[in-house]
């Protein structure tokens, strides 16, 4: 599988199409966009039967351009990289970091298939494919994109581990509203594929995303946390919110998570080292209010009560 690396460093999951899937998908939009056409040319034929012939054929080049080149650029562009036959085989373009394409990269691709495909019927897009080590076209590398799958099986992306017992419901305060959606699907990307890296790597990666992820919500990471598990706690935080919102569960599932997270202060030493690394005491400020409740109450001081000093105690 080759990297594709996001602008955060981090390795992504996104894998690069192969060659007959992404044939498959160019058919399935030449099939399209040719019945388009003959439908479209069959329809302005009949409305401009009364035009000489060479308005007719300027109509017709008209009709080519905008249907075989302007519209697959215009559907990408609207798609962000997913035209009907790449969302029928599961594929999608993307940058070269992974991000969405943009009019520019769609126009580029689509200029340059017009002749490394159409003109030349596929057959110098065949072979840039199989020289390249990403599978991509002319197209792909001036446009600096790439067709990835985007249909991974689930048994290996769709497990992300939970954050320790001890962190849950202790982010319920952070603003997560900065924080854009290609961290999240960098941090949810990095979390179901920790286990598969270096741990020397892993750790690295974990710190840049947790940097990054501090920054946007203005809130830094508290001490002693492993990064990995700092992820996982915030990730943790905003699909609960998510699920709030989205099945209106109210305060309840939010005071569900503070109370596991007091619950589970206690195990953070006893357990040994987790997927996030070895476990690390919470700081004072987190601990759980019934250890509170076992501190010694403050010695009465009379001399500092408007009340005279009579040992008369009044009666409850």
């Amino acid at each position: 599988m080759s990297e594709l690396v996001t602008g955060e460093a981090v390795a992504l999951e996104l894998r690069p199409a192969k060659l007959p899937s992404r044939a498959l998908a160019v058919l399935l939009d030449l099939a399209v966009a040719v019945i388009a056409y003959i439908v479209v040319t069959i329809g302005v034929v009949a409305a401009t039967a009364s035009l000489d012939e060479a308005a007719q054929t300027a109509l017709s080049i008209a009709m080519f351009v905008l249907l075989l080149v302007g519209g697959p650029i215009a559907v990408e562009t609207l798609s962000h990289g997913r035209s009907l036959g790449k969302l029928a085989c599961g594929l999608r373009v993307v940058r070269d970091d992974g991000g969405p394409i943009r009019f520019r990269h769609a126009l580029v691709r689509g200029l340059i298939g017009v002749i490394e495909i159409l003109m030349t019927l596929g057959v110098v897009a065949v072979i840039s494919s199989l020289v390249s080590a990403r599978g991509r076209r002319l197209g792909d590398v001036f446009a600096g994109t790439l067709v990835v799958r985007e249909r991974v099986p689930l048994a290996r992306t769709g497990f992300v581990p939970p954050p320790p017992p001890w962190l849950a419901g202790r982010f319920t305060g952070l603003d997560l509203s900065a924080v854009p959606d290609g961290l999240w699907l960098a941090i949810r990307q990095y979390l179901t594929r920790m286990q598969q890296l270096d741990p020397q790597v892993g750790w690295s990666m974990a710190e840049r995303l947790a940097t990054d992820l501090a920054a946007r919500t203005g809130s830094p990471a508290p001490q002693g946390v492993p990064p990995a598990a700092y992820l996982a706690a915030v990730l943790q935080e905003r699909q609960t919110r998510e699920a709030r919102r989205a099945f209106g569960s109210g305060p309840a599932a939010g005071g569900t998570a503070g109370g596991a997270g007091a619950a589970g202060s206690g195990k953070a030493a006893a357990g040994g080292p987790g997927a996030y690394g070895p476990p690390v005491m919470p700081p004072p400020a987190a601990a759980s209010p019934h250890h509170a409740v076992r501190q010694p109450p403050a010695p009465h001081d009379a001399a500092s009560d408007d009340r005279p000093a009579t040992g008369f105690a009044p009666p409850a």
